[in-house]
This record gives structure tokens, sequence and C-alpha cells, in this order.
């Protein structure tokens, strides 16, 4: 398990958050930075506090996991990818703990999935092909929206003063999933029939993207502590 890819958003991350909270005047605005762990991985928020009952927030969290999935004709053996990069605005309608919060996410999450013979075949588009016909069967799932709305509500503030808890519970928007599947022709196929392997394909990318279609809302559920000044 990894906790932080390499990805351009963690390496985005820290110099962005730190140029910001710079830019913003101490004497007028509480400033905060929280440590969080859940659903969208492992990471860190930077909070400021910009009026009474509003919050601005920026965010990166990541993680890498293994997550297997079936279409029911195939196994993939998968990898879930997490990376994202958030701002959002939190606001404290009722007092300074519970919050509603909304924002956009910039959703690098994918997820590689390589297929894997049953019973030494592969099933692709109602047909039945030998191990040694597809010399392999791999490809990404990717969200269908890279900039996703996000909307929950929490408890909590980053921008508060002195060591709290806090914690966010949402959706992230993030579309239907998108499949492309690669399948490499293997030295038994004739060339007629990996054409025709091809199309077999992009009839599993649509099984895929199925199994795949509930994470189009993201679930969110993320703890943490926070330190302000």
């Amino acid at each position: 398990m990894r906790l932080f890819p390499k990805s351009k958003l963690f390496r985005f991350f820290l110099p962005a958050a730190l140029a910001t909270a710079m830019a913003v005047p101490c004497t007028a605005l509480a400033f905060g930075i929280g440590v969080r762990a859940g659903t969208t991985g492992i990471g860190g928020d930077v909070g400021w506090r910009i009026a009474p009952a509003t919050s601005l927030r920026l965010g990166y969290s990541a993680l890498d996991w293994d997550h297997d999935v079936s279409t029911g004709d195939v196994r993939y053996d998968g990898r879930l990818k997490l990376s994202n990069l958030s701002g959002l605005v939190d606001f404290h309608p009722i007092g300074p703990l519970f919050r509603l919060t909304g924002g956009l996410v910039y959703n690098g999450t994918k997820f590689d999935a390589t297929g894997q013979p049953t019973g030494g075949t592969f099933t692709l588009g109602g047909r039945t092909y030998a191990a040694s016909e597809l010399g392999s069967l791999s490809g990404t799932v990717k969200p269908g929206r890279s900039l996703a709305p996000y909307l929950g509500i929490g408890y909590g503030n980053v921008a508060g003063a002195g060591i709290n808890f806090y914690a966010d519970l949402g959706v992230i928007f993030q579309g239907r999933p998108r499949a492309d599947l690669n399948a490499a022709c293997g030295p038994a196929l004739s060339a007629s029939a990996c054409a025709q392997l091809q199309g077999d394909v992009e009839a599993e990318e649509a099984r895929l993207r199925d199994e795949l279609r509930r994470f189009r809302y993201y679930p969110v559920l993320n703890l943490g502590l926070t330190i302000g000044f």
C-alpha cells in the first residue's frame, strides 16, 4: 500500500497551500492546518476564516490499495489509486462546530485493471477465448469528471484556534466512470479472429463501466485533527 503516489497534484499542493497561507493577512483571519484519513485517502487541509461563519479550505489526499472486481465474464486484478485536490467552502450556520461544505475536487483517481482467465479461458462479448489466444487484457477506469462538485456536512473547523477534531461526510459527484481496455492478440489467434476480439473488448468495457457505476457518487467520510492559530 502506497500512501502518497507520485502525483502532480501532490507536488502542487504543498507550495500552493503555503503560498495561499502567506497571502492571508494573519491579523484579520484565523488560520489552521489539519491532517485526516478516510475514504479519500490520507492527506491534509489548510484552512482560513474569511468571515465570522465562513472558512475556505485547500486540501489534498491520496492512497493506493488493491481492489479486485468481476464483470461476471472476466475477473480483474485491480489497483485503486486515489488522488484528489479539493477547494472547499465551509459555512457554519448555527455555531462554530456544525457546518455545511461545498466546493470542487480535482479528481486524479484511477483504477488499473488486469484481466485474469477463468479455467484457462476469457469470455468476451459472449465468445470464449483460450488464454493462448489472448496475450493480455488490461486497462484503466477513470471518473467521468476530472473536476467534480462536492457537497457535504461536517463537524469542526480547520481554521479554529487550538487543537481540535474535525470530520466530513459528503459526496463527490464524479460522474459515470470511463473504461479503456486493451487486448493483445496471442499467437494462436488468426487475423480475422483478432479483429473480432477488438469488438468484443468494446463490449467488455461497457460491462466494466457498469460494474463500477456506483462510484459515480463517491462517498466521503474523513476524520482528522487540526491545529489553528
